[in-house]
């Protein structure tokens, strides 16, 4: 079957029209034949991943994702465009009623998101998340959430139905100038702690489940040293850190998980982090382990796990 060409993005007559504009970003509709896609590298722990959307509005500089683009002008061009799945409900009733013939006793573990941000800032309008955790509570998956956003304390009074949901808070730096120059798009440092605290403060233990939470420091991003202790301190309210170096770079265009050239022209602004960044690494882990013994510290692969 053909692959769709998107308007903005083909010389030839497109097969997919902007739906609409939201800010700078070329929103487009489609139907998706799946959704739920089996897990696997690493986070080959679930049996699915699940993405709302296809592309990121946050448009990280760093952000493996860029990689998994439709067209190379599209992976250029990563964060001005987004296609969210409109059948996206449906095919889940599906996919899960597929999954429980087969095992009846098992509910499935799924990772929300691998490629996206589920709680992007087009959430907000089309609250597509939001109807697939509705779908989703009655099947009582073991559920992860990865997210940048503060959108995601709308949903409290969904996510609080899920007996087994751990929420991975993705905070790569402590340093607002840091996260200025490497993901601009993205919501604020306070924004994201806020919507944690948010969280754990509105979940009443008696009338809902309590959520597991973790603060993903990934890729470990530098903190300027004037922040680092205030930074660590605030970790505190998670129950899990993790963190995770740089993917490496891939010089290729072929569908690989890597750091964008982007992203390394950026490190290159932090050099007295970057000269020796595995000594950098090691010392801010010591800081955590150190400072943080009510925490579990957790690197790479291992701690994106829900357990």
């Amino acid at each position: 079957m053909a692959q769709p060409k998107y308007e903005g993005y083909c010389e030839c007559t497109p097969t997919k029209l902007v739906r609409e504009k939201f800010g700078d970003v070329n929103v487009y509709a489609q139907n998706a034949k799946s959704l739920l896609t089996k897990a696997t590298g690493f986070i080959a722990a679930y049996d699915f991943t699940l993405n709302p959307y296809r592309g990121c509005q946050y448009g990280c500089s760093y952000c493996y994702a860029a990689a998994f683009s439709p067209n190379s002008q599209m992976r250029q061009d990563w964060g001005k465009w987004v296609i969210f799945k409109e059948n996206a409900t449906e095919i889940l009733v599906k996919e899960l009623d597929k999954w429980y013939q087969k095992n009846p006793h098992q509910p499935p573990r799924i990772y929300m998101s691998s490629v996206t941000d589920p709680y992007q800032p087009l959430e907000s309008k089309h609250q597509l998340t939001r109807s697939l955790l509705e779908v989703m509570i009655d099947y009582r998956p073991t559920l992860v959430i990865q997210t940048r956003s503060p959108i995601i304390v709308r949903d409290i009074d969904y996510l609080q139905r899920f007996q087994r949901l751990r929420i991975n808070m993705s905070i790569p730096t402590g340093s607002e100038l840091v996260r200025k120059d490497f993901e601009p798009r993205s919501p604020s440092i306070k924004a994201r702690l806020n919507a944690i605290n948010k969280i754990k403060q509105s979940i009443d233990r008696l009338k809902g489940f309590f959520p597991k939470i973790s603060i993903t420091v990934t890729p470990l991003l530098p903190t300027l040293p004037a922040d680092e202790a205030a930074f660590i301190k605030k970790l505190a309210i998670a129950d899990r850190v993790v963190i995770q170096a740089f993917h490496s770079t891939s010089q290729s265009r072929s569908l690989v998980a890597s750091t964008r050239q982007e992203a390394e022209e950026i490190k290159q602004k932090y050099a007295w982090w970057y000269e020796d960044e595995k000594l950098s690494y090691m010392k801010f882990k010591e800081k955590l382990v150190s400072q943080l013994p009510g925490v579990e510290i957790m690197e790479g692969k291992e701690g994106f796990g829900y357990e």
